[in-house]
Protein backbone atom coordinates (compact mmCIF):
# COMPACT_ATOMS: atom_id res chain seq x y z
CA UNK A 1 0.00 0.00 0.00
CA UNK A 2 1.38 3.36 -0.63
CA UNK A 3 0.29 7.15 -0.12
CA UNK A 4 2.64 10.26 -1.36
CA UNK A 5 2.43 11.46 2.30
CA UNK A 6 1.48 9.87 5.33
CA UNK A 7 -0.05 12.22 8.00
CA UNK A 8 0.56 10.83 11.89
CA UNK A 9 -2.07 12.86 13.96
CA UNK A 10 -5.44 14.40 13.17
CA UNK A 11 -4.84 17.63 15.22
CA UNK A 12 -5.20 21.22 13.39
CA UNK A 13 -1.40 20.57 12.43
CA UNK A 14 -2.25 17.55 10.97
CA UNK A 15 -5.63 18.00 9.29
CA UNK A 16 -3.98 21.60 7.93
CA UNK A 17 -1.32 19.43 6.01
CA UNK A 18 -2.84 16.41 4.95
CA UNK A 19 -6.23 19.61 3.32
CA UNK A 20 -3.33 21.48 2.19
CA UNK A 21 -1.41 18.35 0.37
CA UNK A 22 -4.41 16.77 -1.09
CA UNK A 23 -5.60 19.76 -3.24
CA UNK A 24 -2.65 19.29 -5.10
CA UNK A 25 -3.64 15.89 -6.30
CA UNK A 26 -1.18 13.54 -3.86
CA UNK A 27 -2.47 10.44 -2.28
CA UNK A 28 -2.48 11.68 1.54
CA UNK A 29 -3.68 8.91 4.51
CA UNK A 30 -4.04 10.65 8.09
CA UNK A 31 -4.31 8.93 10.28
CA UNK A 32 -4.64 8.89 14.77
CA UNK A 33 -5.03 6.70 17.40
CA UNK A 34 -8.29 8.46 18.91
CA UNK A 35 -11.50 8.32 17.86
CA UNK A 36 -13.08 11.95 16.65
CA UNK A 37 -14.80 13.59 18.18
CA UNK A 38 -12.19 13.54 21.17
CA UNK A 39 -11.62 15.62 24.43
CA UNK A 40 -8.77 17.45 23.71
CA UNK A 41 -7.14 19.45 26.71
CA UNK A 42 -7.03 23.36 25.73
CA UNK A 43 -8.22 27.12 26.20
CA UNK A 44 -10.65 26.59 22.94
CA UNK A 45 -9.32 29.81 22.08
CA UNK A 46 -8.70 30.72 18.07
CA UNK A 47 -7.09 33.55 17.67
CA UNK A 48 -6.86 36.12 14.46
CA UNK A 49 -4.48 33.85 12.82
CA UNK A 50 -5.72 30.82 13.38
CA UNK A 51 -9.15 31.92 12.22
CA UNK A 52 -7.74 33.46 8.68
CA UNK A 53 -5.58 29.85 8.51
CA UNK A 54 -8.95 28.02 8.54
CA UNK A 55 -10.76 30.15 6.15
CA UNK A 56 -7.85 29.61 4.24
CA UNK A 57 -8.27 25.87 4.68
CA UNK A 58 -12.09 26.22 3.75
CA UNK A 59 -13.37 25.48 7.21
CA UNK A 60 -17.15 26.99 7.91
CA UNK A 61 -16.16 27.76 11.07
CA UNK A 62 -19.35 29.87 11.79
CA UNK A 63 -21.48 26.30 10.97
CA UNK A 64 -20.29 25.07 14.55
CA UNK A 65 -23.04 24.37 17.12
CA UNK A 66 -20.90 25.99 20.18
CA UNK A 67 -18.70 28.83 18.45
CA UNK A 68 -18.89 31.79 20.55
CA UNK A 69 -17.27 34.88 19.01
CA UNK A 70 -15.50 37.31 20.93
CA UNK A 71 -15.77 41.27 20.39
CA UNK A 72 -13.43 42.28 23.02
CA UNK A 73 -11.05 41.25 25.86
CA UNK A 74 -11.36 41.88 29.59
CA UNK A 75 -7.51 42.93 31.15
CA UNK A 76 -7.09 42.52 34.48
CA UNK A 77 -3.65 43.73 35.43
CA UNK A 78 -1.47 43.20 37.97
CA UNK A 79 -2.41 45.85 40.53
CA UNK A 80 -5.88 44.85 39.99
CA UNK A 81 -6.87 47.51 37.27
CA UNK A 82 -9.21 46.34 34.58
CA UNK A 83 -9.88 47.57 31.22
CA UNK A 84 -11.52 46.57 28.09
CA UNK A 85 -10.05 45.83 24.87
CA UNK A 86 -12.21 45.88 22.05
CA UNK A 87 -11.98 44.37 18.80
CA UNK A 88 -12.39 45.54 15.43
CA UNK A 89 -15.59 45.18 13.55
CA UNK A 90 -15.52 44.22 10.57
CA UNK A 91 -14.86 40.27 10.61
CA UNK A 92 -13.95 37.91 12.99
CA UNK A 93 -11.15 38.41 15.00
CA UNK A 94 -11.18 35.83 18.33
CA UNK A 95 -13.77 32.93 19.03
CA UNK A 96 -14.10 30.22 21.26
CA UNK A 97 -15.29 26.96 20.50
CA UNK A 98 -14.34 23.27 21.95
CA UNK A 99 -11.41 21.39 20.90
CA UNK A 100 -13.23 18.46 20.17
CA UNK A 101 -16.10 20.12 17.86
CA UNK A 102 -13.25 22.32 16.48
CA UNK A 103 -10.87 19.47 15.69
CA UNK A 104 -13.89 17.07 14.10
CA UNK A 105 -14.79 19.66 11.41
CA UNK A 106 -10.99 19.96 10.36
CA UNK A 107 -11.21 16.06 10.20
CA UNK A 108 -14.19 16.14 7.70
CA UNK A 109 -13.00 18.94 5.67
CA UNK A 110 -10.29 16.95 5.04
CA UNK A 111 -12.55 13.68 4.03
CA UNK A 112 -14.31 16.10 2.08
CA UNK A 113 -11.02 16.67 0.15
CA UNK A 114 -10.35 12.78 -0.41
CA UNK A 115 -7.93 13.11 2.40
CA UNK A 116 -7.98 8.89 2.88
CA UNK A 117 -8.86 9.08 7.16
CA UNK A 118 -8.22 6.33 9.40
CA UNK A 119 -9.30 7.10 13.15
CA UNK A 120 -8.66 4.24 16.07
CA UNK A 121 -5.49 3.30 13.92
CA UNK A 122 -2.02 3.96 15.88
CA UNK A 123 1.68 4.49 14.81
CA UNK A 124 4.20 1.64 15.49
CA UNK A 125 7.44 2.08 13.35
CA UNK A 126 9.07 3.57 10.58
CA UNK A 127 11.98 1.78 8.70
CA UNK A 128 14.03 3.55 5.73
CA UNK A 129 15.52 2.25 2.40
CA UNK A 130 17.07 4.72 0.62
CA UNK A 131 14.78 6.92 -0.64
CA UNK A 132 11.64 4.53 0.39
CA UNK A 133 10.18 5.06 3.74
CA UNK A 134 7.83 2.37 5.29
CA UNK A 135 5.60 3.32 8.71
CA UNK A 136 4.33 -0.01 10.49
CA UNK A 137 0.80 0.98 11.76
CA UNK A 138 -1.68 -0.72 13.79
CA UNK A 139 -4.62 -2.38 12.02
CA UNK A 140 -3.12 -1.72 8.35
CA UNK A 141 0.37 -3.40 8.56
CA UNK A 142 3.20 -1.75 6.03
CA UNK A 143 2.51 1.45 4.31
CA UNK A 144 4.81 2.79 2.07
CA UNK A 145 5.55 6.46 1.48
CA UNK A 146 7.42 9.41 0.27
CA UNK A 147 7.17 11.65 3.09
CA UNK A 148 5.97 11.64 6.83
CA UNK A 149 4.04 14.64 8.63
CA UNK A 150 4.21 13.67 11.99
CA UNK A 151 1.71 16.07 13.93
CA UNK A 152 1.57 13.22 17.30
CA UNK A 153 1.74 15.95 19.68
CA UNK A 154 4.35 16.84 22.33
CA UNK A 155 5.25 13.21 23.18
CA UNK A 156 5.44 12.37 19.37
CA UNK A 157 6.24 8.70 18.68
CA UNK A 158 7.29 9.22 15.19
CA UNK A 159 9.96 11.23 16.80
CA UNK A 160 11.22 8.92 19.55
CA UNK A 161 11.14 5.91 16.92
CA UNK A 162 14.15 7.83 15.64
CA UNK A 163 16.13 8.08 18.01
CA UNK A 164 17.50 11.71 17.16
CA UNK A 165 19.33 11.77 20.56
CA UNK A 166 17.37 14.36 21.90
CA UNK A 167 16.71 14.80 26.32
CA UNK A 168 14.24 17.60 25.71
CA UNK A 169 11.47 18.54 28.09
CA UNK A 170 7.98 17.90 26.99
CA UNK A 171 6.74 21.39 27.80
CA UNK A 172 8.28 25.10 28.94
CA UNK A 173 4.57 25.82 29.40
CA UNK A 174 2.33 24.13 31.96
CA UNK A 175 -1.51 24.81 31.55
CA UNK A 176 -4.59 23.65 33.47
CA UNK A 177 -8.21 24.01 32.26
CA UNK A 178 -11.70 23.74 34.06
CA UNK A 179 -15.19 24.19 32.73
CA UNK A 180 -17.48 25.92 34.47
CA UNK A 181 -21.63 26.60 34.15
CA UNK A 182 -23.63 29.22 35.63
CA UNK A 183 -22.11 32.11 34.60
CA UNK A 184 -24.30 35.77 34.33
CA UNK A 185 -24.28 36.73 30.53
CA UNK A 186 -23.37 39.89 31.55
CA UNK A 187 -20.31 38.41 33.18
CA UNK A 188 -19.59 36.34 30.62
CA UNK A 189 -17.03 37.98 28.14
CA UNK A 190 -13.37 36.87 27.63
CA UNK A 191 -11.41 38.00 30.38
CA UNK A 192 -7.69 37.72 30.99
CA UNK A 193 -6.08 37.93 34.57
CA UNK A 194 -2.12 38.93 34.47
CA UNK A 195 -1.77 37.66 38.45
CA UNK A 196 1.03 38.73 40.14
CA UNK A 197 2.02 34.95 41.36
CA UNK A 198 1.54 33.62 37.76
CA UNK A 199 3.74 36.02 35.56
CA UNK A 200 4.81 35.84 32.55
CA UNK A 201 2.05 33.45 32.74
CA UNK A 202 -1.89 34.55 33.67
CA UNK A 203 -5.51 32.98 33.99
CA UNK A 204 -8.46 32.98 31.37
CA UNK A 205 -11.87 32.79 31.60
CA UNK A 206 -12.94 32.25 27.44
CA UNK A 207 -16.97 32.27 26.91
CA UNK A 208 -18.87 29.60 26.27
CA UNK A 209 -22.58 29.40 24.85
CA UNK A 210 -25.24 28.76 27.98
CA UNK A 211 -23.46 30.33 30.36
CA UNK A 212 -20.28 27.67 29.98
CA UNK A 213 -17.04 29.48 30.16
CA UNK A 214 -13.27 27.42 29.75
CA UNK A 215 -11.59 28.90 32.54
CA UNK A 216 -7.48 27.53 33.59
CA UNK A 217 -4.32 28.92 33.39
CA UNK A 218 -0.77 28.66 32.17
CA UNK A 219 2.76 29.07 33.87
CA UNK A 220 6.09 28.94 32.95
CA UNK A 221 7.81 26.06 34.38
CA UNK A 222 10.77 27.69 34.94
CA UNK A 223 9.27 30.02 37.31
CA UNK A 224 7.29 27.34 38.90
CA UNK A 225 9.59 24.39 39.29
CA UNK A 226 7.84 22.55 42.05
CA UNK A 227 5.21 19.83 40.50
CA UNK A 228 3.06 20.60 44.28
CA UNK A 229 3.63 24.19 44.20
CA UNK A 230 1.51 24.56 40.33
CA UNK A 231 -0.95 21.84 41.39
CA UNK A 232 -1.93 24.17 44.53
CA UNK A 233 -2.38 27.27 42.31
CA UNK A 234 -4.88 24.64 40.12
CA UNK A 235 -6.66 24.13 43.41
CA UNK A 236 -6.84 27.51 44.41
CA UNK A 237 -8.25 28.58 40.73
CA UNK A 238 -11.36 30.10 41.18
CA UNK A 239 -11.23 30.52 45.04
CA UNK A 240 -9.07 33.82 44.22
CA UNK A 241 -11.72 36.80 44.68
CA UNK A 242 -10.59 38.62 41.31
CA UNK A 243 -11.62 35.56 39.65
CA UNK A 244 -15.19 34.55 41.32
CA UNK A 245 -15.52 38.10 42.23
CA UNK A 246 -15.73 38.72 38.16
CA UNK A 247 -17.47 35.24 37.09
CA UNK A 248 -20.23 35.48 39.94
CA UNK A 249 -20.87 33.08 43.44
CA UNK A 250 -23.29 30.55 41.34
CA UNK A 251 -20.45 28.88 39.04
CA UNK A 252 -20.45 25.06 39.15
CA UNK A 253 -17.69 22.93 38.18
CA UNK A 254 -18.56 20.57 34.83
CA UNK A 255 -15.96 17.66 34.45
CA UNK A 256 -12.68 17.17 35.74
CA UNK A 257 -9.83 19.90 35.60
CA UNK A 258 -7.10 18.42 33.20
CA UNK A 259 -3.52 19.72 32.44
CA UNK A 260 -1.03 20.18 29.24
CA UNK A 261 2.23 20.61 28.73
CA UNK A 262 2.99 23.42 26.18
CA UNK A 263 6.35 23.24 24.21
CA UNK A 264 7.83 26.63 22.82
CA UNK A 265 11.09 25.92 21.16
CA UNK A 266 10.83 26.51 17.60
CA UNK A 267 14.22 28.17 17.56
CA UNK A 268 16.01 24.99 18.90
CA UNK A 269 14.03 22.00 18.24
CA UNK A 270 14.70 19.27 15.30
CA UNK A 271 12.22 19.76 12.66
CA UNK A 272 13.06 17.69 10.00
CA UNK A 273 14.51 13.83 9.62
CA UNK A 274 14.97 11.87 6.71
CA UNK A 275 11.52 11.55 5.34
CA UNK A 276 9.95 12.98 8.21
CA UNK A 277 8.49 16.87 8.57
CA UNK A 278 7.35 17.95 12.16
CA UNK A 279 4.68 20.28 12.88
CA UNK A 280 2.84 21.59 15.44
CA UNK A 281 3.63 20.54 19.18
CA UNK A 282 5.74 18.14 17.65
CA UNK A 283 7.76 20.79 16.54
CA UNK A 284 7.33 22.78 19.63
CA UNK A 285 5.98 25.70 17.89
CA UNK A 286 3.95 26.90 20.35
CA UNK A 287 4.25 30.90 21.04
CA UNK A 288 6.55 31.20 24.01
CA UNK A 289 4.44 34.38 25.23
CA UNK A 290 1.38 33.29 25.01
CA UNK A 291 1.39 29.93 25.06
CA UNK A 292 -1.03 29.75 21.92
CA UNK A 293 -0.39 26.61 19.48
CA UNK A 294 -3.52 26.42 17.24
CA UNK A 295 -2.43 29.29 14.49
CA UNK A 296 0.74 27.87 14.51
CA UNK A 297 -0.05 24.38 14.61
CA UNK A 298 -2.34 25.18 11.22
CA UNK A 299 0.70 27.11 10.08
CA UNK A 300 2.84 25.02 9.87
CA UNK A 301 1.05 22.15 8.71
CA UNK A 302 0.08 24.21 5.88
CA UNK A 303 4.14 25.22 5.23
CA UNK A 304 4.37 21.83 5.26
CA UNK A 305 1.88 21.04 2.39
CA UNK A 306 3.54 23.82 0.28
CA UNK A 307 7.05 22.15 0.67
CA UNK A 308 5.38 18.62 -0.12
CA UNK A 309 3.74 20.08 -3.21
CA UNK A 310 7.03 21.60 -4.56
CA UNK A 311 7.24 17.75 -5.62
CA UNK A 312 11.00 18.06 -5.08
CA UNK A 313 13.60 15.07 -3.44
CA UNK A 314 14.04 14.89 0.44
CA UNK A 315 16.46 17.18 1.09
CA UNK A 316 14.77 19.80 -1.13
CA UNK A 317 11.43 19.55 0.47
CA UNK A 318 12.88 19.57 3.99
CA UNK A 319 15.31 22.91 3.48
CA UNK A 320 12.20 24.38 1.84
CA UNK A 321 10.05 23.72 4.93
CA UNK A 322 12.63 24.16 7.34
CA UNK A 323 13.68 27.39 5.81
CA UNK A 324 9.46 28.82 5.83
CA UNK A 325 9.22 27.99 9.52
CA UNK A 326 12.20 30.25 10.31
CA UNK A 327 10.84 33.27 7.63
CA UNK A 328 7.21 33.13 9.67
CA UNK A 329 7.41 31.82 13.37
CA UNK A 330 11.97 32.85 14.06
CA UNK A 331 11.47 36.45 14.60
CA UNK A 332 7.93 36.21 16.38
CA UNK A 333 9.65 33.72 18.47
CA UNK A 334 12.81 35.91 19.73
CA UNK A 335 10.37 38.68 20.03
CA UNK A 336 8.15 36.56 22.81
CA UNK A 337 11.33 35.81 24.62
CA UNK A 338 12.10 39.59 24.94
CA UNK A 339 8.42 41.12 26.38
CA UNK A 340 8.53 37.74 28.23
CA UNK A 341 11.28 38.91 30.38
CA UNK A 342 9.32 42.05 30.93
CA UNK A 343 6.49 40.56 31.54
CA UNK A 344 7.59 38.41 34.30
CA UNK A 345 7.41 41.68 36.64
CA UNK A 346 4.52 42.91 37.74
CA UNK A 347 5.85 46.23 37.48
CA UNK A 348 7.13 45.38 34.35
CA UNK A 349 3.73 43.83 32.94
CA UNK A 350 2.10 46.49 34.55
CA UNK A 351 3.30 49.22 32.96
CA UNK A 352 2.76 47.37 29.31
CA UNK A 353 -0.41 47.13 29.83
CA UNK A 354 -0.91 50.82 30.68
CA UNK A 355 0.69 51.87 27.92
CA UNK A 356 -1.48 49.51 25.55
CA UNK A 357 -4.67 50.93 26.85
CA UNK A 358 -3.57 54.83 26.60
CA UNK A 359 -6.31 55.45 23.81
CA UNK A 360 -8.51 53.81 22.37
CA UNK A 361 -6.61 53.38 19.22
CA UNK A 362 -3.77 51.77 21.62
CA UNK A 363 -6.13 49.35 22.84
CA UNK A 364 -7.94 48.32 19.84
CA UNK A 365 -4.30 47.18 18.36
CA UNK A 366 -3.29 45.51 21.19
CA UNK A 367 -6.43 43.31 21.07
CA UNK A 368 -5.64 42.66 17.89
CA UNK A 369 -1.76 42.10 18.02
CA UNK A 370 -2.96 39.78 21.07
CA UNK A 371 -4.86 37.46 19.29
CA UNK A 372 -2.05 37.27 16.62
CA UNK A 373 -3.24 39.45 13.41
CA UNK A 374 -0.16 40.74 12.90
CA UNK A 375 3.30 38.94 13.51
CA UNK A 376 4.83 40.26 16.84
CA UNK A 377 7.98 41.23 15.51
CA UNK A 378 6.34 43.24 12.60
CA UNK A 379 7.98 46.36 13.83
CA UNK A 380 11.29 44.52 13.19
CA UNK A 381 10.59 42.79 10.34
CA UNK A 382 10.08 44.97 7.23
CA UNK A 383 9.67 42.64 4.33
CA UNK A 384 6.62 41.52 6.25
CA UNK A 385 5.22 45.35 5.95
CA UNK A 386 2.28 45.39 3.74
CA UNK A 387 -0.60 48.28 2.92
CA UNK A 388 -3.49 48.26 5.46
CA UNK A 389 -1.63 45.93 7.98
CA UNK A 390 -3.32 47.77 10.83
CA UNK A 391 -6.66 48.00 9.05
CA UNK A 392 -7.18 45.29 7.39
CA UNK A 393 -10.70 43.17 8.17
CA UNK A 394 -10.93 40.01 9.77
CA UNK A 395 -11.52 36.80 8.61
CA UNK A 396 -14.95 35.39 7.20
CA UNK A 397 -16.25 38.85 7.33
CA UNK A 398 -18.45 38.51 3.81
CA UNK A 399 -20.12 35.53 5.29
CA UNK A 400 -21.04 37.55 8.64
CA UNK A 401 -22.28 40.78 6.70
CA UNK A 402 -24.74 38.03 4.67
Amino acid sequence: MFYDVVVVGGGPAGSSAASSIVKNGLSVLLIDKSEFPREKCCGDGLTTMALRLSEELGLDILGLDNLEIVDKAVIHFPSGRKEVFPLPEKGLFAAIVPRAEYDLALIELARELEVDVRLGHKFSSINFDGERTFLDIEGMGEVETSFVVAADGAWSPVRRSLNLGEDQPRGEWLAFRQYISGVEPDRNDLHVWFEKDLLPGYAWSFPLPDGKANVGFGVLKSKHPSASEIAQLARDLLDRESIFGTLGGDIKLEGRQTAWPIPARINSQRLTSRSVIFVGDAAASTDVLTGEGIGQALLTGILAGEAIKSGRDQKTVTSLYEKSVRSHLLADHRMSVALQAVLAHPAGAEKALRLASLNQWSRRNFARWMFEDYPRALLFTPKRWKKGVFGSEGPYNRKLNL
